[in-house]
């Protein structure tokens, strides 16, 4: 995987989408995404982008595969550490440094539970179809 990731043009692609994800990215954080569809919108295309940068040179829909099976998980496996980092930030004094990062723990695993690994799911389900047709018709 990595000396595919390492060829030129992958890495042209790679970065393409990067910059991509931070544009959207700033994009969403201009807009707001608190009770605002389009923010919404363009922070789901942010990390759309991000996945798209890691798989888009796989040429298997086994890969894919793998990748909704991995987001799935992902998302209970963040959604319970969110849950558990909230939990202790709650007992932990407010005033301290430890309740800011366990609460910045806290939203950065909300964050991927609920962006990172749907898009990781919908870029694995868009494969598994694209490349099992290309299967198909080879």
């Amino acid at each position: 995987m990595l000396r595919e990731l390492t060829s030129p043009r992958n890495i042209i692609a790679s970065l393409i989408l990067l910059v991509a994800c931070c544009v959207f990215a700033l994009a969403a954080s201009a807009v707001g995404i608190s009770d605002n569809q389009l923010g919404i919108v363009l922070a789901f295309l942010s990390s759309i982008a991000v996945v798209l940068a890691f798989v888009h040179q796989w040429r298997t829909s086994k890969q894919f595969r793998y990748l909704i099976y991995a987001s799935g998980i992902g998302v209970i496996f963040f959604a319970v550490l969110h849950n558990v980092f909230e939990g202790i930030a709650s007992k932990v004094a407010e005033t301290s440094m430890a309740y800011d990062l366990l609460n910045g723990a806290s939203v950065a695993f909300f964050m991927i539970a609920i962006l990172v690994c749907p898009s990781g799911m919908l870029v694995g389900i868009v494969g598994v179809i694209v490349m099992s047709n290309r299967e198909r018709h080879l």
